[in-house]
């Protein structure tokens, strides 16, 4: 699907912005269906949702923080999150996805299924909590070119819905975009993006907080610790993948282990501060 603009229909229900939301893109077959998981019972009276279909259940690691998504299918999607909701504990939310013309079959939801956790898997913005992964189904070339297009309907609807599991974090390749701090014996490199601030991998950060440091600074470097986000190597901690955070301060909070003003902290290769180059 070329990005272009688009018109999302969000349902609400029992007018309730925070319990069952039905969206759809008014011009497309594809509905997501997200179910608070307090709301289970109240989705199975919906036909939404005893459709063939895949979805996707979204929590997160309760020592991490980071964020966690399981991705299956099923030929009655409630019937399957149900049994979910008996048998795993870290989800709070389930979005199902199936079409408004009943026109999925199993063969389409096991293809769906299997795409969404590979581009899952490599987009990395969430770990992956499937413990097996799916196979790929035999169709018909025809069949995959129909449910690209539906992949990429599901993508945007997930990201609306508050889920960019299968979203790319965009990052430019032009020099003028990277921005930098240093100091204290480290470097790290990084660039603000639409869905926060990314540090790139190899960059160093301190191996302790200062004597000072707030809760939230040790909370924040203990979950890219507990993650893997960054292990030590000599007198410093490493990166060893890109990684995206919320705000420019929370990235800077990591790389010093204390609280920083990420605005002026990271700067161009000029030397003109991020509050400089976006906010000014």
């Amino acid at each position: 699907m070329i990005n272009s603009a688009k018109t999302i229909q969000i349902f609400l229900p029992d007018g309730n912005a925070r319990s069952v939301r039905i969206a759809e893109i008014t011009s497309r077959t594809v509905q997501a269906i997200q179910i608070p998981r307090t709301k289970i019972s109240e989705a199975g009276k919906r036909e939404e949702v005893k459709n063939v279909g895949v979805y996707f259940l979204f929590g997160e690691d309760e020592e991490t923080g980071l964020p966690l998504v399981y991705i299956g299918e099923a030929e009655e999607c409630h019937i399957r999150i149900a049994q979910h909701n008996r048998t795993k504990g870290f989800w709070e939310s389930a979005v199902a996805i199936t079409s408004k013309t009943n026109s999925f079959t199993k063969a389409h939801a096991k293809y769906l299924e299997w795409y969404c956790h590979q581009q899952a898997v490599e987009t990395n913005r969430y770990s992956v909590e499937n413990s097996t992964i799916p196979t790929k189904p035999y169709i018909s070339e025809q069949m995959e070119a129909d449910l690209m297009d539906n992949y990429e309907t599901i993508k945007v609807l997930l990201s609306t819905l508050g889920f960019p599991v299968l979203e790319t974090v965009a990052v430019k390749k032009q020099p003028s975009e990277m921005l930098f701090c240093r100091g204290q014996g480290v470097e790290a490199k990084g660039q603000y993006t639409d869905d926060g601030f990314i540090i790139f991998q190899g960059s160093t950060c301190k191996l302790k907080e200062v004597k000072s440091a707030r809760t939230f600074v040790k909370n924040a470097r203990e979950r890219v610790i507990a993650a893997g986000v960054i292990v030590k190597k000599d007198d410093v901690y490493i990166f060893t993948k890109d990684w995206l955070f919320p705000s420019p301060s929370q990235a800077g909070v990591v790389v010093f282990g204390r609280t920083v003003n990420g605005w002026t902290m990271w700067k161009d290769a000029n030397g003109k501060t991020l509050d400089e180059l976006k906010r000014k």
